[in-house]
């Protein structure tokens, strides 16, 4: 059949190149870059850059972002890798990066590494070979290569919700040796005295500030530190395990998690044992990830400043882009108790 007429021409859109532009508009190549580049659109005729265009639009020729990127070394593309996707924590905190870098003209590519140190490498090399201008990385833990890939092809990085002390690198997080503080502090200040704290995953830096930040309003209140389990990652799976060890240990009142997923683990571990959270059994979490107001009882947990965070992270990476390189600190923000019902006074007797 005979194809539709005015159409034949737009079916090659996706091969169409520069030289079949000028071929179409009778001119050089060479016009044609000038004349579809809006910043030497006046080294030509308005009629030539007319009719280039119209060649351009009649072929359907996109401009190639990998093309341009070659020649200026810039691709207006940010690469934001976080460690779980499926981890409630982190979409808002991506939402306020992209939506900031949007506002500047740029294109975020977000990637999961599943907390996997290889994952995270090839995903910065793979970034790394489509020129992203820059990267966020939610990833990062001891151990990590990371900060090393990004210096070896100079990518300017900044890290969010995590830090590597002299790692040389700006980081924005929230405090979290004080949020566990506040935290604690309200178990105390309930009557509690024996106190658990299922911890995240070693080498992550919100593990290990929040353990830090239990075992300091611990010793503030003068009670012992403890039992503190650690957890392989930050997941329901892994608090459920970790709950259940607690609970084979010896008796505790309360358990301050370092994470909500983690809290979601302990309510299957404390509903399947049959103890009534927060009347024989009181629990804290941290993040206040959304719909932890939800669920059964409503969580005792620390609000970190989400959105915050992630426009913050931003800023400081698009004016490095702008030529203001920016000190290697770390950029703490203030988090907030905020208290539910999962957390109650003691029970009178604990067996």
């Amino acid at each position: 059949m005979p194809s539709p007429p005015d159409t034949p021409d737009r079916g090659l859109s996706p091969r169409t190149t520069i030289i079949d532009v000028a071929r179409a508009a009778g001119v050089h190549p060479s016009t044609v870059s000038r004349a579809l580049n809006p910043a030497t659109r006046g080294m030509v005729t308005d009629a030539v850059a007319e009719r280039v265009m119209a060649a351009a639009e009649r072929l359907g020729w996109r401009p190639s972002a990998l093309a341009a990127g070659l020649r200026t070394r810039r691709s207006r593309t940010i690469g934001i890798l976080v460690p779980d996707l499926v981890n409630p924590v982190f979409p808002p905190i991506v939402r306020a990066a992209e939506a900031r870098f949007a506002e500047a003209g740029y294109v975020a590519l977000v990637a999961n590494t599943d907390t996997d140190p290889l994952r995270e490498a090839l995903l910065i090399e793979r970034m790394a070979a489509h020129l992203v201008d820059g990267l966020i990385l939610a990833s990062a833990a001891q151990g990590s290569r990371a900060l090393e890939l990004c210096a070896r092809w100079g990518i300017p990085v900044v890290l969010i919700n995590r830090r590597l002390p002299a790692a040389g690198v700006p980081a924005v997080v929230n405090d979290d040796v004080l949020g566990m503080m506040l935290a604690v502090r309200h178990l105390v200040a309930l009557g509690h005295r024996r106190i658990a704290h299922i911890a995240g995953p070693p080498g992550v830096s919100t593990a290990m500030d929040r353990r830090r930040g239990f075992e300091l309003a611990a010793a503030e209140a003068g009670i012992e530190a403890g039992p503190i389990i650690a957890t392989s990652a930050y997941t329901e799976a892994a608090g459920r395990h970790a709950a259940e060890e607690v609970l084979r240990g010896p008796p505790v009142t309360a358990i301050a998690a370092a994470n909500d997923m983690l809290c979601l683990g302990v309510y299957e571990a404390l509903a399947a044992a049959g103890r009534g959270i927060g009347r024989d059994m009181s629990v804290t979490g941290f993040n206040d990830m959304p719909f932890v107001d939800r669920i059964s009882p409503p969580l005792t947990t620390v609000r970190i400043q989400h959105a915050a965070m992630g426009r913050q992270a931003a800023d400081v990476l698009l004016a490095e882009l702008g030529g203001a390189p920016q000190p290697a600190r770390d950029i703490m923000l203030e988090p907030l108790l905020v208290v539910r019902d999962s957390a109650g006074p003691p029970p009178a007797r604990v067996t």
